[in-house]
């Protein structure tokens, strides 16, 4: 798979405060991870959405990673709120994550992510054209 780097989003993640900017880099490199696991996808964009890093492929819908100055312990990842994945999210995972209406599933910078949940998460956003037709997208 070609991940295409781009210096405008390396710039982004460098202005996060130190304690968030690992955390963000994690999740970047969480999608990364799955993205060259899933069979089909052989193209991840990495870009500017909103001045946020977002991430795209063909057959999915987009991801983005974000920090508030207004929230400064917390940060997100945002999905397409026009899409059915957050409510899917929230119907499987439940209390697992905390989430920001139907657009975002909210960290707290201290507390622990449930990896493999948000991989099941991430998994069907890149994956979201594909089986947006299922119930419960195919989960």
């Amino acid at each position: 798979m070609s991940v295409i780097g781009n210096t405008k989003v390396e710039a982004v993640f460098e202005q996060y405060p130190k304690h968030i900017q690992a955390k963000i880099l994690n999740l970047r490199q969480l999608i990364l991870d799955t993205a060259l696991e899933i069979e089909g996808i052989d193209y991840l964009d990495e870009t500017l959405k909103w001045g946020e890093p977002s991430y795209l492929t063909k057959k999915g819908s987009t991801i983005r990673i974000g920090w508030k100055q207004s929230n400064p312990d917390q940060y997100a990842l945002y999905f397409n709120c026009n899409t059915r994945l957050v409510d899917t999210f929230k119907e499987v995972y439940g209390d697992s994550f905390k989430y920001e209406g139907n657009r975002a599933i909210v960290f707290a910078a201290i507390n622990e992510i449930p990896l493999d949940d948000l991989k099941q998460c991430i998994t069907l956003a890149l994956t979201y054209h594909t089986r947006k037709h299922l119930p419960l997208l195919g989960m």
